[in-house]
């Protein structure tokens, strides 16, 4: 069953362009914060650490198994750069996913998402190198004191703390995404990185379900992690292959809204007008520095090289890769 699954999974991921890569990106969102909403409510019967590396566990076998013996064949054909680059994504992706676990047992969700999404309008702000599009920082920074409120008291610190720790991993996220998945592929690439992330993790994650074993625990993160990180990522990062850097970054612009959604749908986070204000801040800030960059360089590097029309784009892991691996990812797909 599951090498009938691999190519049908491969062929509707690359041959299929009739799916617009924006409704990726907003499929991905609602499915996302949907799984992070479940991960909540599974935090009362296991640690955040322990639910993060199910869920990373999980999603690392599914997609091992989805590709086959074809993603061998990649590592070695791969560059020692291009699998360093493995490394760092999946310890950068696990160091997300946790300390955003960590901050979400603490603090609302779509506060949480906000504080993380700083970390994009960063790697946006930096990449534009003027000194006017701070404004769009300084934004989010009163949009997410806004949603904290830290005037009225009782802020938890160590959880906007983890949120920040998240922001920092997510600019390694970015830049590693586009390297990887140029690289790799999107699903080589995102397996590899899910199943460096499930050993990073396994020293915290794994104790607590060895301490306390839970049947029902093991198979709700199976659900968690169909619907995050597995769905979300592996959209994304078709996406970052097939959209502009501008559109890309307005759309996931929209992320904090949607995280503050779906806490209020499913687990209750009514926002008060204050905070849908911050929230509002927050997404417009994300907006504008999206906008901001006229640029039209592509999200990330098409396999084998830019797009054409793009003047050039954001440059691979390796830009003097062989004839011979790019022959292996049109094998591939």
């Amino acid at each position: 069953m599951i090498r009938s699954l691999a190519p049908s999974l491969r062929r509707a991921r690359f041959q299929d362009r009739r799916v617009p890569a924006p409704l990726m990106l907003l499929v991905g969102m609602f499915t996302l914060h949907t799984g992070s909403a479940l991960a909540v409510l599974a935090f009362d019967h296991g640690s955040p650490a322990t639910v993060t590396w199910l869920r990373l566990t999980w999603a690392a076998l599914l997609l091992l198994a989805f590709s086959g013996r074809s993603l061998w064949r990649a590592v070695r054909e791969a560059s020692w750069r291009e699998r360093g680059s493995v490394v760092i994504l999946g310890t950068a992706s696990a160091g997300m996913m946790v300390f955003y676990s960590e901050a979400t047992a603490r603090i609302e969700l779509g506060t949480a998402t906000a504080i993380e999404f700083i970390g994009t309008l960063v790697v946006a702000v930096a990449a534009m190198r003027r000194r006017r599009e701070l404004v769009w920082i300084a934004a989010a920074v009163v949009g997410v004191l806004c949603l904290t409120r830290p005037w009225q008291g009782g802020l938890d610190l160590v959880g906007v703390g983890f949120a920040l720790a998240g922001a920092a991993c997510v600019v390694f996220y970015i830049v590693l995404t586009q390297r990887v998945g140029a690289g790799f592929g999107a699903v080589h690439g995102l397996a590899l990185a899910m199943g460096v992330g499930s050993i990073v993790l396994a020293p915290l994650g794994a104790p607590g379900l060895i301490a306390a074993p839970s049947l029902d625990l093991v198979l709700f993160t199976l659900l968690i992690a169909l619907l995050f990180p597995m769905v979300p990522f592996l959209l994304e990062m078709v996406a970052l292959q097939r959209m502009g850097r501008t559109a890309y970054s307005t759309f996931s612009s929209l992320e904090p809204g949607v995280a503050l959604l779906m806490g209020t749908v499913l687990i209750g986070q009514a926002p008060a007008a204050v905070q849908v204000a911050g929230m509002a801040l927050v997404v417009v800030a994300g907006i504008g520095a999206a906008r901001g960059d006229r640029g039209r360089r592509p999200a990330a590097p098409g396999r084998g090289g830019p797009p054409r029309g793009s003047g050039g784009g954001v440059r691979s892991a390796d830009p003097g890769r062989s004839g011979s691996a790019r022959e292996a990812v049109a094998r591939e797909a």
